[in-house]
């Protein structure tokens, strides 16, 4: 059976919604360090964001790679800049980065706006 990232985003939304009422100072804590991290400096958003994904891929995470992928669709990367970011994660991890690479793609498939063709 294949795993959906709408849902597994989904899912883990609502577990943290949990954690926030049941242990609120560990997740304001957290979400202060995300957005220190991922405000704008010398890298921008994407770019971080690009990297997220990168250790998404590599620590073999669904969850943050169906996060960080549903933020790269929103922030406006395009599949290439994802891709290369795929490529240096296979390279850098081996087989088992490459199929969580593949996994990745399967999520911005999943995320992504559907075009159609008139």
């Amino acid at each position: 059976m294949s795993k959906s990232f709408v849902q597994i985003t989904t899912d883990v939304t609502k577990a943290l919604g949990t954690l926030r009422k049941e242990a609120p100072e560990t997740m304001q804590g957290f979400n202060a360090m995300a957005k220190g991290a991922l405000q704008e400096g010398e890298l921008t958003e994407l770019h971080k964001e690009l990297i997220a994904l990168a250790i998404a891929v590599t620590q073999r995470c669904d969850a943050c790679v169906g996060f960080h992928v549903k933020a790269l669709i929103r922030l406006g990367a395009s599949r290439q800049q994802m891709m290369e970011t795929l490529s240096v994660c296979t390279y850098m991890g081996g087989g088992p980065a490459l199929m969580y690479a593949a996994e990745a793609v399967r999520a911005w498939e999943e995320m992504s706006p559907k075009t159609t063709t008139a």
